[in-house]
């Protein structure tokens, strides 16, 4: 009897509990943060390289921008961008998906051809730039103002700063990429680079899939 009263009055709790309960109420849905566009970077010119000041670089030819309160913006270079020339489609991982530095942050496609761009940051990706989505060429015509990629939210960013090619080490290696890529390409027949040393827009496509697959590995190191 005892046991069947304790019941009977956890029962009766419940009921009672549910029927004070307040109406739920409809929860608006939690929108992903507008990230406003960054101003025009500051252009240093180095053996005809024109490089944005105080962006760090990653060696797949991604580049990252410190703005404050652990929240970097991530895009890709003009030299990776040259290299793809045209772009019809992007795909981020996702919002509020933690992405490792040097692990795919996103694919770029065009012609049947994709590509995986890795981040050059470790974080959570908290924006995604709206305008790359619906004009997906901006991210080749304007890599280092409209044509960024996503925003990462990144605690450990100084470390993953030092990790990074910024400063006077940037010109260097956009040459050094230069004469790999000229290199590569001597034995195809296809022009490698164009005046100012950056690759001749749109040269990936022109490559047979061998070549593109060799390329894609040794560029943006996917």
């Amino acid at each position: 009897m005892s046991i069947l009263f304790v019941l009977l009055t956890f029962l009766l709790v419940v009921m009672i509990s549910q029927l004070l309960r307040p109406k739920d109420r409809p929860v608006a849905a939690i929108q992903p943060k507008a990230w406003p566009q960054p101003a025009a970077p500051s252009l240093a010119r180095y053996q005809g390289f024109e490089i944005p000041q105080g962006y760090c670089f990653h060696p797949g030819h991604m580049w990252v921008l410190d703005e404050g309160r652990q929240n970097a913006r991530v895009g890709i270079d003009n030299f990776g961008a040259n290299l793809l020339g045209k772009v019809d489609r992007v795909e981020v991982i996702g919002l509020n998906r933690w992405v490792r530095q040097g692990q795919k942050v996103c694919t770029v496609g065009r012609d049947g051809l994709s590509v995986d761009l890795v981040s050059p940051i470790e974080g959570v990706v908290i924006s995604v730039n709206q305008e790359v989505m619906q004009d997906p060429d901006l991210l080749v015509k304007d890599p280092y103002k409209n044509g960024w990629i996503c925003v990462v939210k990144a605690p450990e960013i100084t470390t993953n700063l030092n990790n990074l090619m910024r400063g006077p080490l940037v010109g260097p290696w956009m040459e050094n990429s230069a004469r790999r890529l000229a290199a590569l390409m001597a034995q195809t027949g296809v022009t490698a680079t164009a005046d100012g040393g950056l690759p001749v827009a749109g040269m990936l496509a022109q490559l047979d899939p061998n070549t593109q697959r060799a390329m894609v590995k040794e560029f943006f190191l996917t």
